[in-house]
């Protein structure tokens, strides 16, 4: 929620958002981009008395660790709730639903079918792009749910035309790349008269879905056995062997898994491995706290119940990939295309369901999703439910050396950037010179980052 301030208050950037913005590619709530104006997070309500405002959660996720309950009785539960969760999101309107072949976009159709009793309209995206293009997984869940299928291959020049939009439909800079074959997701469905689309988002965050998860499950193995053997023994000895071959790699793991979450689920933060004074101004620095992303991940890690592994990574997913991230990146792009969209899964019963399920039924060991996958097995096609998670990831990288146009806008975006005194210069000329070209997928992340950053400052006049 926006507080009423002056016009010149209100275009006041805090330099502390810039940096969270290049750390996180989104500005996590509370804070916003503008000086002295916060938001409400999810789940909470505001209270003014006598000119006090307070701010308090009227809801928080509650796990339950120690429910023991048989599988069949779970499933029985687990896919009625599904059911009336997607008939409630699917009342009112013309309604279709994103289908990306994913276990939550599958399901979400498949239950859309078995509710309304008709083929529902589904709609994916496509890309032109070896590794990224998933349609044939949609097409897997579209002919055994029978649904009215369409798909839309984004273009190179469908994303110079949407970067633009995307940026003016945020009220902050947001850097989250698949905004934009969300948004033509949505538009295919608007043309063909859909004005409500359901979205699988919440599965991975609910069920344990994300492939950090088994990474993190697996330093635990390491970091999990008594300290006094870690370092009096495993580590000395590893130490005496030449650090090649496979030696090397048990020092690298031995090395990640000793440090201590949540930093090491962040170990790889592209900000990070690259250096905040490689990447901005000294003078930029000078004005913000370096450590502020990781003492408030520290503190978002430290706030939840749960007391096991995955439910803590699902509790901070629940905030920084969902409540900051994807949830504003789905629901901005289909509104842009003129689209509501509804989110089943994220039902607050479905919820209530998943804060009860046993840690070790949402992960098994590495076995990401072990009572989804087991509950839909029936349900889903078998290659949806085999299938490593993907999305609608965008291939910008590999656009920057093959489209002039998308290039162009690319570069002279990061051009007008360097005159703002944020990136340093030679940075951004290393990133657009050699960087690009030698590992471009890699880079691109920074590169569309940084873009989207100066496409919202042009599109909102503001005193950084």
């Amino acid at each position: 929620m926006m507080h009423p301030f002056s016009l010149e208050m209100r275009r006041q950037i805090r330099r502390q958002a810039l940096y969270d913005y290049v750390h996180f590619h989104v500005i996590p709530g509370p804070d916003t981009v503008y000086a002295d104006r916060a938001r409400l997070e999810p789940g909470t309500f505001l209270t003014w008395d006598g000119g006090q405002r307070r701010a308090a959660p009227y809801w928080s996720c509650e796990f339950v660790e120690d429910e023991k309950r048989a599988f069949p009785a779970l499933k029985e539960e687990f896919l009625a709730l599904l059911r009336k969760s997607v008939a409630d999101a699917a009342e009112h309107g013309s309604t279709g639903a994103f289908l990306s072949g994913g276990t939550d976009s599958s399901t979400v159709a498949g239950m859309l079918r078995e509710v309304t009793g008709e083929a529902p309209r589904t709609y994916s995206i496509g890309f032109d792009a070896e590794g990224f293009d998933e349609v044939g997984y949609a097409r897997i869940a579209a002919r055994r749910f029978e649904t009215r299928h369409r798909e839309y291959y984004v273009t190179p020049d469908d994303v110079v035309s949407a970067i633009p939009r995307i940026a003016a439909v945020h009220d902050q800079p947001f850097g989250n790349a698949s905004a934009v074959p969300t948004y033509y997701c949505a538009k295919l469905a608007r043309d063909d008269g859909v004005d409500t689309l359901l979205g699988g988002d919440g599965g991975d965050e609910l069920f344990g879905g994300n492939e950090r998860y088994a990474t993190q499950y697996l330093y635990s193995l390491y970091s999990d056995l008594p300290q006094p053997l870690r370092r009096a023994v495993l580590e000395p000895a590893v130490g005496l062997l030449p650090g090649v071959g496979i030696v090397g790699k048990a020092r690298r793991y031995m090395a990640h898994a000793s440090l201590p979450m949540p930093a090491r689920y962040d170990h790889y933060n592209l900000l990070q491995r690259l250096g905040p004074e490689t990447v901005f101004t000294s003078e930029f620095l000078g004005g913000v706290c370096r450590a502020a992303p990781a003492e408030q991940v520290e503190r978002a890690y430290r706030s939840s119940n749960a007391d096991s592994l995955i439910n803590r990574m699902l509790a901070l997913d629940f905030k920084y990939t969902l409540a900051d991230n994807d949830l504003p990146k789905v629901v901005r792009s289909s509104e842009l295309a003129g689209v509501d969209v509804r989110f089943p899964l994220l039902h607050d019963e479905v919820v209530a369901f998943s804060a009860r399920l046993a840690p070790g039924l949402k992960l098994r060991g590495p076995r990401l999703r072990y009572f989804f996958k087991k509950a839909l097995r029936d349900f889903l096609p078998p290659e949806i439910i085999a299938k490593t998670k993907h999305g609608f990831g965008l291939p910008f990288g590999r656009w920057l050396h093959s489209h002039e146009p998308l290039r162009r806008l690319a570069f002279e975006s990061l051009s007008d950037l360097k005159k703002r005194d944020i990136v340093r210069g030679e940075f951004i000329d290393q990133l657009t010179g050699a960087h690009v070209k030698s590992h471009a997928d890699y880079y691109g992340t920074m590169v569309w980052i940084l873009m989207m950053l100066e496409q919202w400052l042009k599109q909102h006049p503001v005193s950084v």
